[in-house]
This record gives C-alpha cells, sequence and structure tokens, in this order.
C-alpha cells in the first residue's frame, strides 16, 4: 500500500484501509435484488426494503406483516420456489427478519431450504449509557459522548441512526441516553426537547428511549423541600413531570433509578423502601405503559459483606414491587469483576420481575486496550441462572465517538454478542464470534478458525494475569485500570480497598465467606451453599472468592496454592503473546489500518500483562514468603518502581498505556 496524497493505492492483493466506523455491517449489494413489500408502509418497513436493496445479492424477496396472536417481534423467514419470504406481525420484526437474512448471506448460510422462526428471550433488551451531561462517559473508553446536547435538537449527527441502524441490526430494542449518576437537568423542559429528537429519529428502528433519573430531582429542579416518595407534593411532582415527557414521546419507555448506592439520593434517606420509591415512580408511569428499572446495586460502609448486601437489602422486598417495576441486578455480588460467582439475589426474589445488568464496558478489564470477548463471561452466567427467570437484559455500553465506536476494534465483539445473546441466550460464544468475524472482516477459513478461538480464550486470559482462582478488585484506585494489591489510602473506606478483599498475611489469602467467615454462602440455593462452603469442594475459580486459603492448601493440580497462583498468572501472560502470535499470522487478510491498530493494542495488552503478574506475585510473596517456581517467567520490574507508579487518568478515559518504566 502506498499513499499519494489524500489517496490510498490499492494494489493487486491489498485490501483497502478500512476505519472500523461500518461495524458489522459492511455488505453492499449489487443493484439488481428483487425486493417487495406487502401491506401499509411505514417508516420501519421503509428502512427494511432500503436495507435489503443495500445488502441483498440474493433470490427475490418479499416481505408481508401478517396478523399473529402473538404480536411480539418475532419473525419467520421461508425460502420456496426460487423466492425467500420474511412475515412478522409487526413493522419491528420485518425489519429484524431483514437484519437477520442479511446476517445469514453474509456468513455463508444456504437459502434454499430457508424454515426459521425467531423470537426474541426477552421484550426488553437494553443497552445503558453512562453518559453525562458535559459529554464526558463514566468507565468510557472510546472518546467522547455520542450525545452532542449543546447541538440538540437541532442538529442531529450522522451517527445517531448509524447507532440506531447498529442496534435494530442485533435487535436492542431500547437505549438509556445517561448516566446512573444521573443530572437532574435531563428532566428540564430544554433536554426533553432535545431527549425528544433522539427519540423521533430512534423510533422508526424499533428503540425506545429511556432515561435515568435522581431521585431528588423534584428538589433539585423546583426547590421542592423533600424528595419522600410518600410526600402528595413529590407524588404530584413526579406525575407531573411523566405526563410532560410522554407529551413530547408517546413512546417513552420509563426510568432507570440508582438509588442509595455511591452517595445517589434515595428512598432510605427519608426512611422509606426502595419498593416505596420504585412505586411511587411506577404509579406516575403506570397510564402510559412506561416501567421503573431499579437497580439493586447497594453497599453502604457497614460491618457486613459487600457481597451480601444486595441480597440483605432486597431479598426481604420480594413481592412488594408493582408489576411495571424491574429491579436490575449486576450479574455478580460486587461489580463486574473479571470472575463473580452469579449474584444470589437472582435466586432470592421469585415474586418480583427481575433483570440482569452486563457491563460491556471493560471497567475491570483492560479498557480498551486489551482483548476480552465477553461472551464467554455472560454464558457463565446462564449457566447457573436460567433465562426464563428474567424480565430483561441490560448491557452498559461501550459505545463513544472515536471512529470505530468502541476504541478497539474488537470491543466492538461485546456490543455485537450483547445483542446477540439479549435475543438468544441459547446461542454459544463460538457462533456469536463466528458471525461477527464473517461480517467484520472476512470469510476465509484461515483467519475465521485461529481468531475465533483467539476471542474465546481471551476473557480467561485476562483472569489468568489479573486475578485468579477467585480473587477480585485488587485494581488501582479511582480508574481501575491495572494492578494496586497495595492500595492504601487514609480514611477511605474499607470496602473500596484492595486488601479488604485479597486479606493477604502470612497464612494465606482470600476472602473468608463460608460458614466460618461472612457466611455469604448461605444467601446460595442449597447445593450451592455446601458446594462452595467447603474448602475441597469449592470450585477452584471461586476458591478465593469464598475461602481464606493457606499458601500451602493443596490444588487438584498437585501444586499447593501459592505455585498454582504463580503458574495462572505466567500462563495469562503466555496467552498474550500467542494471541499477537495469531494476529500477526492473519495479516494477509485484513486491510492494514486495521491490522496495525490491532497489533499496537495486542501489545499495550501483553506488557499490562506482565506488569500485572510481576505486581501481584511480588507483593503477595511478601507474605507467602515462598519462592516463585522456576518454570515461570522471571519478573522483570521491581516491586517498588510499581507501586510508585501512578497513571494519571480520570475515569473517563482509557489509559495510554500502563507501567512503562
Amino acid at each position: 500500500m502506498h499513499l499519494s496524497g489524500r489517496y490510498q493505492i490499492i494494489f493487486p492483493g491489498q485490501k483497502a484501509d478500512e476505519n472500523g466506523s461500518q461495524l458489522w455491517l459492511r455488505q453492499k449489494a449489487s443493484g439488481k435484488a428483487d425486493i417487495q413489500y406487502k401491506g401499509k408502509s411505514s417508516a420501519t418497513t421503509t428502512i427494511a426494503l432500503s436495507e435489503l436493496q443495500r445488502g441483498w445479492n440474493g433470490a427475490p424477496v418479499i416481505l408481508e406483516k401478517k396478523s399473529e396472536k402473538d404480536q411480539t417481534d418475532s419473525f419467520h423467514i421461508i425460502s420456496a420456489n426460487g423466492t425467500i419470504q420474511i412475515t412478522s406481525a409487526t413493522d419491528a420484526g420485518l425489519l429484524y427478519g431483514t437484519y437477520h437474512l442479511l446476517r445469514l448471506q453474509a456468513t455463508g448460510t444456504d437459502m434454499e431450504h430457508l424454515q426459521i422462526s425467531e423470537q426474541p428471550a426477552y421484550t426488553l433488551r437494553i443497552l445503558n449509557h453512562w453518559d453525562n451531561l458535559d459529554s464526558t462517559i463514566e468507565r468510557g473508553y472510546a472518546g467522547k459522548s455520542l450525545w452532542n446536547w449543546d447541538e440538540l435538537p437541532g442538529t442531529l449527527s450522522p451517527r445517531y441512526e448509524e447507532y440506531a441502524r447498529a442496534n435494530a441490526s442485533i435487535g436492542i430494542n431500547g437505549t438509556v441516553v445517561n448516566n446512573v449518576n444521573a443530572s437532574s437537568k435531563i428532566l428540564s423542559a430544554d433536554y426533553i426537547q432535545k431527549v425528544k429528537a433522539l427519540a423521533d429519529l430512534f423510533r422508526p428502528y424499533g428503540i425506545k428511549i429511556y432515561l435515568s433519573v435522581n431521585f431528588s430531582s423534584p428538589m433539585q429542579l423546583d426547590g421542592l423541600k423533600t424528595a419522600d416518595p410518600l410526600n402528595k407534593e413529590v407524588i404530584a411532582w413526579w406525575k407531573k413531570k411523566v405526563k410532560e415527557i410522554y407529551a413530547q414521546i408517546p413512546d417513552f419507555g420509563g426510568f432507570l433509578v440508582k438509588a442509595n448506592s455511591e452517595g445517589q439520593p434515595g428512598p432510605c434517606d427519608f426512611g422509606r423502601t426502595h419498593a416505596e420509591g420504585a412505586n411511587m415512580m411506577a404509579t406516575a408511569l403506570k397510564p402510559y405503559k412506561g416501567i421503573v428499572m431499579w437497580r439493586a446495586f447497594v453497599y453502604s460502609p457497614t460491618d457486613h459483606d459487600r457481597a451480601k448486601q444486595a441480597y440483605l437489602e432486597f431479598q426481604p422486598l420480594d413481592g412488594k414491587f408493582m408489576d411495571n417495576v424491574i429491579v436490575q441486578i449486576k450479574n455478580g455480588p460486587i461489580d463486574f469483576q473479571p470472575r463473580e460467582p452469579y449474584s444470589p439475589l437472582f435466586n432470592g426474589m421469585h415474586r418480583t420481575d427481575k433483570m440482569v445488568e452486563f457491563q460491556i464496558t471493560q471497567e475491570y478489564l483492560g479498557a480498551s486496550n486489551h482483548l476480552a470477548y465477553l461472551a464467554p463471561m455472560w454464558k457463565e452466567f446462564f449457566r447457573f441462572v436460567k433465562p426464563n427467570s428474567l424480565k430483561a437484559m441490560a448491557g452498559v455500553a461501550n459505545i463513544g465517538d472515536d471512529t470505530n465506536w468502541c476504541g478497539h476494534h474488537f470491543a466492538q465483539s461485546n456490543w455485537y454478542a450483547f445483542g446477540r445473546l439479549a435475543w438468544n441466550p441459547e446461542l454459544s460464544s463460538e457462533q456469536i464470534a463466528d458471525e461477527w468475524l464473517q461480517q467484520t472482516f472476512t470469510h476465509e477459513t484461515a483467519f475465521i478458525h485461529p481468531v475465533k478461538e483467539m476471542m474465546v480464550q481471551s476473557r480467561e486470559a485476562v483472569v489468568d494475569y489479573m486475578m485468579p482462582l477467585g480473587l477480585h478488585h485488587i485494581f488501582a484506585w479511582g480508574h481501575h485500570y491495572g494492578p494496586e494489591p497495595w492500595c492504601y489510602i487514609p480514611n477511605a473506606r474499607p470496602d473500596w480497598l484492595p486488601s479488604y478483599y485479597h486479606n493477604a498475611d502470612k497464612d494465606g489469602i482470600g476472602f473468608d465467606r463460608s460458614s466460618t467467615g461472612s457466611n455469604a454462602v448461605a444467601q446460595y440455593t442449597e447445593e450451592l451453599h455446601q458446594l462452595y462452603n467447603n474448602i475441597n469442594t469449592c470450585p477452584e475459580e471461586y476458591l478465593l472468592w469464598f475461602h481464606h486459603a493457606p499458601w500451602n492448601h493443596r490444588m487438584k493440580s498437585g501444586r499447593t496454592l501459592w505455585d498454582e497462583l504463580c503458574f495462572k498468572y505466567n500462563n495469562g501472560v503466555q496467552q498474550t503473546r500467542h494471541f499477537q502470535q495469531v494476529w500477526d499470522r492473519v495479516e494477509k487478510y485484513v486491510d492494514q489500518r486495521r491490522f496495525n491498530e490491532v497489533q499496537s493494542k495486542l501489545k499495550i495488552q501483553a506488557r499490562d500483562a506482565m506488569w500485572w503478574k510481576d505486581a501481584c506475585l511480588l507483593y503477595f510473596q511478601g507474605f507467602s514468603g515462598m519462592p516463585i517456581p522456576y518454570g515461570i517467567e522471571r519478573p522483570v520490574h521491581e516491586l517498588q518502581d510499581m507501586k510508585d507508579f501512578k497513571l494519571k487518568i480520570s475515569n473517563y478515559e482509557c489509559a495510554p498505556c500502563g507501567f512503562n518504566k
């Protein structure tokens, strides 16, 4: 490849550079597609027809809206007599069927014998954006917010529609556009007009808009003296505000609420329960068919094990929430760690609608510097929590205004995987990776097989080089990028410090949540309670989550716990180097720009993995007093140098690199 002025000259065998902005929607049509639509046209069906004209290269296609008992967004695709028919009871269903047909084409599916019926597992498949009104993104690693609030409602960026199109293509049908640490300004008349502009643009793509709200908005916006959910003035305020929103956005979805958590106000400030707070809002929304998604992410500086607190606070409220309230629960009991057991609250509330909250953005998995394909993590959750026990699925978005949307080309796969699993949680991690790779890069088997394997292995590699065997939350203070197991901040809450979680001492390491410790095991089903409570039966991937294990504890491999930790950290490092080799071998199948950008990220990841290994092993060695086995790659960094190193970044950006001395 050579560049001449602004133009790229492509020689035979070379691929034109791509910047990742097209995501997985790169198909182009031959211009000869025969497309028909039977039914009353709408903005949504017009988009479906346009998508087929834009990307379809096969047999004639007929779209038809058919009445069905079940008025969901399910669809059917049937091929017969040289024609393909897509049918659905809804316009959105026809659009989803269209994108599915294009996905089948992109992945080389035989189109002659299609008999497909698809129905989404959840009626609500929603992204949560942690975007602030000043364009920063909390835990955002792909630039600034997509939403330019200063220019709305007048100026609509082309990326807004591209965003809606990408979401519709994977079945996402809802978006919360602002941070759960919400500013009350989002409910002001000016901002409601701005939100309306986005809602109008998203509507034809089947996407409803939702807002995160601050529980004290009546006080902050209009000077009420209280936000008590049982106060008549407060109740009237919320009813009036909801009416104002629906006058502008008739299909507004509802509210997401973070209350009494990390300093956010909530009903408990006024002696009320979470249920009373949620139900007050739900009553205001119910006439409009709106919902409340009430987050169960709560913890306070008490003597209780932080992992127990959501259960302790919410389980007694089971059955007390209105039917248009969904309790939104993080997948694990702490906070989106590289590996956590599932939150026991999922099996503790049987009379309350629940939804899972996954984190697509990689707050604890190397931000947008590390390749970490998260479908295996989410599939691991569904091994313990039955998909049909949930009402909906939410994902904290990893999207910003970077050209490639997600900061790392492979981070796009997590956005894609979230949408596909929200539609069908039975899909395998391998199938989703295969779909994404073929649509995003190439059909070449010599590329797909090794890169898919790399993706599927990547999350486990991150666990190994960061926090294996159940270790958790030993990240750097604040921004969470890099290791800091030694972190100490004067007067900080204990549960904000790594030592609260690893408890390393001369005897061993880990958090004792067994019946002899905090007894968090008692919150699980009886079968898992017994399994996790015994140090000899506890799965080793959760060992240090549930037990303070002796350094010489014998592992299944025959090694001591200390030696096993060393081998795990070392294995994670070696995996990152293997990923570099895999990527270098497939260079000829990828355009030069994306190849170089991914290659650069893999270099950072390999260096960071070594940083994690050296920091944790040298620090914990000070407690174990045991040698690092000779089969382990020797440390290359000095412990004191790593302790002295501080990354000067905020919670709103990705580090350019990690430890680099």
